[in-house]
């Protein structure tokens, strides 16, 4: 099991906060470190700073880290144009020497588009939109130097594109996939993604979510795909530490016992074995305190060598 930080920086994050935490997690053997992708604090008065944007701090961390992967979980279609967003991913894989990722969505929160000026379309374009993105993204990466790329769809058009700039890793970065949705998500993941991601649900219910994408891939005569999952993570040594760590992030222990991966560090080494056993390779824990660096020592020390 590869264990990834993934942090909520819309929630107030500087740049040089999403620094120290790649940082520690790079030192401390963490596979990745990961962000969202939102310009929008989520719920009561924004204290500040404000939001950052996710590809142009990954660029920068592109430069100040040396081995640890990093990506969204995940960039929304509604941000960015797909010719675009290629050539911002492949420049920044670029700058990182090939550690880039990118996990790719339709996008939910109306209130930053609002915010932003942001056009959402309803979840049905979202989705058309998405598809069409998935295709232009990969096939210009994966035009073969020298060649053009061609595309005509409902809502994109390219027309004899150099393909250029080219990623590092070839025949591109890994494309994730996520959700729980029971028809359309399955069918783009087992046609386009590298990996499947099921967000802070139940493992019963990611198990689920697993058996759909399983047998997308199997109708699309695909024999295998990499399975991840997220959920928020607090760890404590002990009952009190667990309370103020819960509290920091404004949650109750019990609540996050049952809604994450909490409590002490064998607690979480046995949640995340059951996860395991449904076949999840990868687990992305949200870590919502970013001041708090001894948090991921602890996970770094307790539970990762176990896992």
């Amino acid at each position: 099991m590869k264990l990834r930080i993934f942090t909520e920086p819309q929630q107030g994050a500087t740049y040089d906060d999403l620094l120290a935490v790649a940082s520690a997690a790079e030192r401390l053997g963490f596979d990745a470190f990961f962000r969202s992708d939102h310009y929008l604090h989520m719920g009561g008065v924004d204290p500040g700073p404000g939001s950052t944007d996710a590809w142009i701090t990954l660029a920068g961390l592109a430069r100040d880290t040396s081995t640890i992967r990093l990506g969204t979980l995940v960039t929304p279609v509604t941000f960015r144009l797909p010719g675009v967003l290629a050539i911002s991913v492949a420049q920044v894989d670029q700058m990182s020497g090939g550690r880039v990722e990118l996990g790719l969505g339709t996008g939910w929160f109306d209130a930053e588009h609002t915010a932003y000026g942001i056009p959402f379309p309803p979840v049905r374009e979202r989705f058309a939109r998405f598809e069409e993105q998935l295709e232009i993204i990969t096939g210009l990466w994966q035009t073969p130097a020298g060649k053009t790329f061609h595309f005509e769809g409902a809502h994109y058009g390219l027309s004899d594109s150099p393909a250029l700039p080219k990623p590092v890793q070839r025949p591109r970065p890994p494309l994730i996939i996520g959700g729980a949705g029971a028809k359309r998500t399955p069918r783009l993941a087992a046609a386009f993604a590298d990996e499947y991601n099921v967000p802070f649900s139940s493992v019963a219910d990611t198990e689920a979510a697993y058996g759909r994408v399983r047998a997308a891939c199997e109708a699309a005569g695909r024999s295998s795909i990499r399975f991840s999952a997220a959920q928020v993570a607090v760890c404590a040594t002990d009952e009190a530490e667990l309370a103020r760590r819960a509290a920091a992030i404004g949650r109750e222990p019990e609540e996050l016992r049952r809604n994450g991966l909490a409590g002490t560090p064998q607690e979480l080494v046995d949640k995340i074995g059951e996860f395991a056993a449904i076949g999840c390779e990868r687990i992305y824990l949200q870590i919502l305190d970013l001041s708090d660096l001894d948090h991921l020592e602890l996970i770094a020390a307790e539970v990762m060598p176990h896992v």
